[in-house]
């Protein structure tokens, strides 16, 4: 019998690991709101939008700015101040918003 509330703790502690790491990168992401728009939507076609682009582009560009392999004027200055484990949380983050 203890089973079952044993299972619930643990479906309630997943869920709120879950929501602590979704508001650690919706942080990181408020970052990019000044240019990309709230929630990755730019308001402007100068800059692309981020919202609902997948992960793994996201990734790869992000890292191709941190290392110099994409150039841009403000971009590889930001990008130099992010971990890989920000950037997949970031891009995570973004790629779920809709577009």
């Amino acid at each position: 019998m203890l089973g079952r509330p044993l299972v619930a703790a643990l479906a309630l502690l997943a869920l709120h690991a879950h929501a602590q790491e979704n508001a650690a990168a919706r942080s990181l992401a408020a970052t990019c709101a000044n240019c990309h728009g709230t929630d990755g939507h730019s308001v402007t076609q100068e800059v692309v939008s981020l919202a609902g682009l997948p992960k793994d582009y996201l990734v790869a560009q992000m890292k191709a700015f941190r290392d110099g392999a994409r150039p841009a004027t403000i971009m590889p200055q930001i990008a130099k101040g992010y971990s890989d484990a920000q950037i997949e949380a970031m891009a995570d983050y973004f790629s779920r918003r809709p577009r």
